[in-house]
């Protein structure tokens, strides 16, 4: 316990890189959005007749991770509350991740965080479903305004709860005398609103923005004006905002990455005791992020899924590569042992070939003449990151 309290104590005295590592965060929303400016003034456009109290069309953004979707959404409702509030206009943003778990995994928790959202709050479970509606409606009838509700992520929200509360909620205007609530979505999938009910998507999309990817020149920019404001002169090498910036533009010009990149690259370097942020740090910190989205990536993912990764992970301790086949029989075997249904083989190639997608494993199609075609497969992962996900993939298989 004293060498824990020493251990605080001296951390006290150390002098920190940063001067505001706030910056580095997702959530800080920065004074000017670099090479959004086209988007920006486009969204304004759409959203600006909410400032007249009227409604304006919805929204639907899409665009790959990191491309500033939702930063520029809240840049934009950030200035145009604050016009609001100076001129006593009657405008409320909401912001939900559809991410968030316990906010909307169910139509029931959305429709209960919406009200939350009013100052109201109702039990987590236990109503029906249309009575929950009936008080968000009242909530959002008291008064004459309009409400811009953004939904991030939104593709997160059909997928575990389907299209209808989107119908739901792109029918709420019809049942408001005195308010109007705008809807906006944003999402990663370019596709998304082409699986959507009909009905909805013609009501849902009336107005679409697609955010493409940074380069490496731009996320250069985008970091330096970051690390300029957080990091104290002097401290960040010559060469590390570079690659930094050359890591992410070769992962779709995901510039959000690229800033929690440098900031973990700045912690790894603070608690090594070096006097500045090196490129070793760097590459430690794209390690360490590699791993994380690894493992939240499959964490998430079905049973099924995550059985035949576990199943990749046994051969992969065994021998180097190995074919579909091989996998098929270990997986087989671990879903009797778990009491999973076995999937056809088929249908166990379009997981692998997802695996290799996310670059999990390497994956080379093979013909074997007329035994027809086979994976040759090898594994991706430094021995840490299988360690880790195999720990993990047993918690969920309940295999300990």
């Amino acid at each position: 316990m004293v060498q824990i309290k020493n251990f605080f104590e001296n951390y006290l005295k150390q002098e920190s890189f940063f001067i505001n590592k706030e910056i580095l965060l997702p959530s800080y929303i920065p004074e000017e959005i670099l090479y959004r400016e086209e988007q920006v003034r486009e969204i304004a456009n759409i959203l600006a007749p909410a400032l007249r109290i009227e409604k304006p069309s919805n929204l639907f953004i899409y665009g790959k991770t990191g491309t500033g979707k939702t930063i520029s959404v809240r840049y934009i409702l950030q200035s145009m509350n604050k016009v609001a509030v100076q001129n006593n206009l009657l405008l409320k943003c909401i912001y939900i991740n559809c991410k968030l778990k316990r906010v909307a995994d169910t139509e029931y928790r959305l429709v209960a965080q919406l009200i939350k959202e009013f100052g109201q709050e109702i039990p987590s479970t236990g109503l029906p479903t249309d009575e929950v509606y009936n008080i968000f409606y009242k909530l959002l009838d008291q008064q004459k305004q309009v409400v811009l509700l953004v939904l991030d992520e939104i593709d997160q929200l059909t997928k575990k709860i389907g299209d209808d509360v989107l119908y739901n909620l792109t029918r709420i205007n019809t049942e408001l005398q005195k308010s109007r609530i705008c809807l906006i979505g944003i999402s990663n999938n370019l596709v998304f609103a082409e699986n959507l009910d009909p009905r909805v998507k013609s009501s849902l999309s009336e107005e679409e923005l697609i955010f493409s990817a940074y380069n490496a020149i731009q996320i250069q920019e985008i970091l330096r004006k970051r690390a300029d404001k957080a990091f104290k002169e002097g401290t960040v090498q010559d060469g590390v905002i570079e690659k930094c910036a050359a890591y992410s533009a070769r992962d779709h010009g995901d510039a959000r990455r690229a800033i929690d990149l440098l900031r973990i690259s700045g912690e790894i370097a603070e608690r090594s005791g070096s006097s500045t942020v090196k490129i070793s740090h760097l590459d430690e910190a794209e390690k360490k992020i590699e791993s994380d989205k690894i493992i939240c990536s499959t964490i998430n993912q079905p049973k099924q899924f995550q059985s035949v990764l576990y199943a990749t992970l046994l051969i992969a301790s065994q021998k180097k590569n190995f074919f579909t086949g091989e996998i098929y029989e270990v997986y087989s075997n671990l879903c009797r042992q778990t009491k999973l249904n076995v999937l056809t083989q088929r249908r166990i190639s379009d997981v692998l070939a997802e695996l290799d997608m996310l670059g999990i494993i390497n994956a080379k199609i093979i013909s074997k003449g007329r035994y027809g075609r086979t994976r040759d497969v090898s594994l991706s992962l430094d021995e840490n990151v299988r360690i880790k996900l195999k720990s993990v993939l047993e918690k969920s298989l309940q295999l300990t």
